[in-house]
């Protein structure tokens, strides 16, 4: 494929092939950066949230009416992890004056990688986050990740790498302003 790629808002229906789309790109995606038993371990902090759905804050890129990226924000505290995550969840709302937004849930297809589509997804987030009043944006970065944070203006915060079972699963968190220091 390679039509024009569309992004929209992404909708209840479009629940399962969100659900396909991440698990090649936590599969296929993260094997280049990650051992196997990273990978493995990852899909413990990493999914689907369907809150960002419900929200109306989360964006499903296309590629002729193929889903091939995905990625949201969120104006709530929770900084990562899908449905499964319960531990990591904070539903709290964020105050816009003192809090940064979250990038939440950025996913590429694998065979679509290095066209552009994560940065189409954070350009629609941190717009939305700063229609929305926020001053800053953070994200929690996977080994994968990163690069494409740094690359559209992202600073390292701190390590924050996640132990499942004994493996360790590298995270960076990262932050972005979104306007100029007064």
């Amino acid at each position: 494929m390679s039509g024009a790629l569309t992004i929209r808002v992404a909708t209840e229906a479009d629940l399962p092939a969100l659900r396909t789309l991440m698990t090649l790109a936590i599969d296929r995606g993260q094997a280049a950066v990650l051992t196997p038993a990273q990978v493995a371990a990852s899909r413990a902090v990493m999914g689907l949230d369907s809150q960002l759905v419900r929200d109306g804050t989360y964006f499903i890129v296309e590629d002729d009416g193929v889903p091939v990226g995905c990625g949201g924000w969120s104006r709530r505290a929770t900084l990562y992890g899908g449905d499964h995550s319960t531990a990591l969840r904070d539903p709290a709302l964020l105050d816009p004056a003192t809090d940064p937004a979250r990038v939440r849930a950025m996913y590429t297809h694998p065979d679509h990688v290095r066209r552009g589509i994560g940065r189409l997804v954070l350009g629609r987030c941190e717009r939305a986050a700063r229609d929305d009043g926020f001053g800053a944006v953070e994200l929690m970065g996977t080994a994968g990740g990163v690069p494409l944070y740094a690359a559209c203006g992202y600073a390292p915060v701190e390590r924050a790498d996640a132990e499942i079972d004994g493996v360790t699963v590298p995270l960076t968190r990262m932050r972005k302003p979104l306007r100029e220091p007064v």
